[in-house]
């Protein structure tokens, strides 16, 4: 597996000047950093922004019913939110990434320490409120799962302004930026908009997976890609999808909204739109159902970073949507979200299937 410093010299802790993983030296110092905050064309890494960050607890509980007690048979807990279980999956496929976002509080802390034992270079803004703590209840017994999500912290003015401020740094050099996830409160709806705003110059391939309104918005603002869900796709072009026809036209709506690329992710598989030249290019793509499902908790983000790690290593669309289904599907053998075995990712590449559609809608 090939790791960040093996691959842009990125050094695991940057030790002089103001502290942070990338910060540090400025640029000046070590070679990696050099090549993060000049832009190089050497510059081989992914950053994933992690807005609304939350310390993930993954509880076994069988037979689990609501207004009774019971003992948990197993216990996991991690550091999580999008960005967080997407660094981790690309991580594990051995692509080079930096997480970013916002942490605060004791939470906040384990947050950090977690990734350090994982080893996954991050680099946060901290603020005075306490990161979220988010709950999976999983009963194997009726392969049922059961989510508690906090909302997050109150995120003031100038703490908002200070995480633009990272991004934009850190897009320097990036090839990649995956923006992911829920807002925390207090921060503007049109945050992912504003983003892709200030980081457009640095001309990185922007992925944009949320939902609801922070969607909406960005969607306007053309990210390259954008990853919706069945349920968030019906939401964001304001109707229910009966066939895979739906689907189809779908992509094209969310396309005319100002996505360049848009990929709808379903139980089985994946519809997706994408624009090479003047061309655009749909796909139905789909993986062979597993014998056993221990928990989908966080499929979808794995899928994201099995499709961006096989596009960051610039393998052709269709091996792309076999690498995130691959990804996706190896996620649900363990517990944990954005934890999977790159082994049996790459074992699961012959159980997909993608077809080529007429691009017409």
């Amino acid at each position: 597996m090939v790791t960040l410093g093996e691959r842009t010299a990125v050094p695991r802790q940057c030790q002089g000047g103001r502290g942070g993983i990338l910060g540090a030296c400025e640029g000046r110092r070590h070679t990696g950093c050099r090549l993060l905050c000049e832009g190089s064309r050497e510059a081989r890494v992914i950053i994933t922004v992690t807005p609304n960050a939350a310390v993930d607890k993954t509880l076994t509980v069988p037979n689990f019913q609501t207004g009774f007690r019971h003992r948990a048979s197993e216990s996991l807990t991690l550091p999580g939110g999008k960005g967080v279980n997407i660094a981790r999956a690309l991580k594990e496929l051995g692509e080079p990434v930096v997480v970013t976002g916002l942490v605060g509080g004791r939470a906040g802390q384990q947050i950090v320490e977690a990734l350090q034992r994982e080893n996954i270079l991050n680099d946060f803004v901290h603020i005075g409120g306490e990161s979220r703590t988010s709950t999976a209840v999983v009963d194997p017994t009726t392969m049922t799962q059961t989510e508690v999500v906090e909302y997050g912290p109150v995120v003031t003015e100038l703490e908002t302004e200070s995480l633009l401020d990272k991004i934009e740094y850190l897009a320097k050099g990036s090839r990649f930026l995956v923006l992911a996830g829920s807002l925390p409160r207090k921060v503007s709806e049109d945050f992912y908009s504003v983003v892709l705003q200030r980081i457009r110059k640095h001309r990185c391939f922007v992925v944009l997976d949320s939902a609801g309104e922070p969607l909406r918005h960005g969607v306007r603002s053309r990210p390259n890609l954008v990853l919706p869900n069945l349920r968030e796709a019906e939401d964001l072009v304001g109707h229910e999808f009966h066939d895979d026809q739906d689907l189809v036209d779908a992509t094209a709506m969310v396309c005319d909204m100002g996505a360049r690329n848009v990929i709808i992710k379903t139980q089985t598989g994946c519809v997706a739109r994408f624009q090479v030249g003047r061309k655009q290019r749909v796909f139905r793509a789909s993986i062979a159902p597993l014998e056993t499902v221990v928990s989908t908790v966080g499929s979808g983000d794995c899928f994201l970073a099995g499709f961006v790690s096989s596009r960051f290593r610039k393998m052709d669309l269709p091996e792309c949507l076999r690498g995130g289904l691959a990804a996706g599907a190896a996620s649900t053998q363990r517990y944990g979200a954005g934890v999977l075995d790159g082994a049996l990712t790459a074992k699961l590449l012959d159980t997909t299937e993608v077809q080529e559609l007429s691009a017409r809608s």
